[in-house]
């Protein structure tokens, strides 16, 4: 194993986490609402044990998941390691499908009974005693208010069932409700050039509060990967859930297949992938404790992880920004 990878604290929890983790959603395998099409569990496991021996020291999965298998397959991917050479694992729960028909809309559930037996079922999964982050996957839309599901979060973390608190996908009003209540440690919201939003508020509240923020899809699905083509969308699996989104078809899709290529000279100049620059983007915005990236298998992993060395200059930063302006992908602030 090797420990060359900058760390960066995660808010006020003590951890010390890499710039990257990896993100182990595709292990969720196929055959529900948000997969992404058939996986092998053997490559998943593969990608994992990769990544963590070239020094990657966290891994986000979430039960919702694969109706909690990427839970598992993590699990299996860590027990190759020894205690002192395992990552953190973080992970989300509140997001509830239905095994008879899991490729129906999941609910997003605060009740308090249902998120402490959520609690339980994910550590059996992952095999610990105690998980290393938890955060709240989306806004409870069961009727229960932010505050009630915060104080379950509140009371796992006092009794050491999980070792920080935290929201994924919650705006600011969110967040300052739950603050008031108990120090919020760590925020998940979706950022990348294409879907930039929380940089014009999430990140510097987290950045004001102390509150640690790991970024998800920062090659936007790997739109901003430098391999995905308009061939590529047309040919995804009948169940991923790329298919219906918006963002993988028509002048979307175009928009954002442009301000990739118009990443490949910054690529060029680094001897990186069009993937890491994107990455590297996310991980100059002040207030970014790290960027959760995926992989199906270990070669991807080898894809992006240049990302976590790379430091983008002004003149990069300009560029890109002028390539924004210039396509019209996405929306937010331009620069971090």
């Amino acid at each position: 194993m090797t420990s060359q990878l900058s760390r960066r604290p995660l808010g006020k929890t003590g951890l010390q986490i890499t710039e990257i983790g990896f993100g182990s959603w595709a292990a969720g395998g196929g055959a529900w609402r948000f997969g992404w099409g058939p996986q092998d569990d053997e490559d998943s496991i593969a990608a994992i044990r990769h990544a963590v021996e070239l020094g990657i020291n966290w891994v986000d999965t979430a039960a919702a998941y694969g109706l909690g298998h990427s839970e598992e397959v993590v699990a299996r991917a860590l027990e190759a390691f020894a205690p002192g050479d395992r990552p953190f694992v973080f992970t989300k729960g509140g997001t509830i499908s239905d095994p008879n028909d899991p490729m129906a809309d999941p609910r997003h559930v605060g009740n308090a009974a249902i998120l402490r037996r959520e609690v339980e079922a994910s550590l059996r999964r992952l095999r610990v005693e105690r998980i290393d982050l938890y955060q709240m996957h989306w806004p409870a839309e069961d009727g229960t208010p932010l505050e009630a599901y915060w104080e379950v979060f509140l009371e796992l973390r006092a009794k050491g069932l999980i070792g920080a608190a935290g929201l994924s996908n919650h705006g600011v009003d969110l967040l300052e409700a739950a603050e008031a209540r108990g120090h919020v440690d760590s925020v998940q919201p979706p950022y990348s050039l294409i879907k930039r939003r929380a940089g014009a508020d999430i990140i510097p509240w987290c950045a004001a509060h102390g509150t640690g923020v790991i970024v998800y899809s920062p090659m936007q699905a790997g739109l901003l990967s430098g391999a995905f083509t308009e061939a590529r969308a047309a040919s995804l699996a009948p169940d991923d859930w790329r298919r219906k989104s918006p963002d993988f078809s028509g002048s979307a899709l175009q928009e954002s297949l442009a301000l990739a290529d118009a990443l490949r000279p910054i690529a060029a100049k680094h001897g990186v992938s069009v993937g890491a620059v994107a990455i590297a983007w996310t991980l100059a915005t002040p207030g970014v404790s790290g960027a959760i990236v995926g992989a199906r298998r270990p070669s991807q992993v080898d894809g992006w992880f240049t990302a976590a060395r790379l430091t983008l200059g002004d003149e990069d930063l300009a560029e890109i920004a002028a390539a924004v302006r210039r396509t019209g992908a996405g929306e937010g602030p331009i620069r971090p």
